[in-house]
């Protein structure tokens, strides 16, 4: 007999696999750098928690369920972090299209830190 617990477990992984579809598809499919981001952390890592709820809720044993608690935090602490540092590199390597951008902060702080750079060496001894 199926339980209620296995049935919603089935419907979590169907749901999590759809929203997992629709990431590959936005990678395919967005043309800039940061809609793929986008497209790669916010709804991956919904339909892998949703996928892990659901076969925790399949399965029914706390050893899976520990398993797939750590695997879910580690995803949400690790797809944040490396979002910002693809788009930090691909900025950096001019990949990106800075005239779709609203509000470009990243560029004023590499031309500030360019000059604070300047200004330290020219304030060594010797430089001249």
């Amino acid at each position: 007999m199926i339980g209620w617990l296995q049935v919603v477990g089935v419907a979590l992984i169907a749901v999590g696999t759809s929203l997992t579809l629709i990431t590959a598809v936005g990678m395919v499919r967005l043309a800039s750098m940061f809609a793929r981001m986008h497209a790669a952390t916010k709804p991956q890592v919904l339909g892998l928690t949703l996928m892990c709820l659901g076969l925790a809720a399949v399965m029914q044993r706390p050893r899976v369920a520990a398993t797939l608690a750590l695997v879910v935090a580690l995803q949400m602490i690790v797809a944040p972090i490396s979002a910002h540092m693809l788009g930090r590199a691909a900025y950096r390597l001019g990949r990106v299209n800075t005239s779709a951008l609203v509000v470009d902060e990243y560029t004023d702080d590499i031309e500030r830190a360019a000059r604070e750079i300047t200004a330290d060496e020219d304030e060594r001894p010797g430089a001249g």
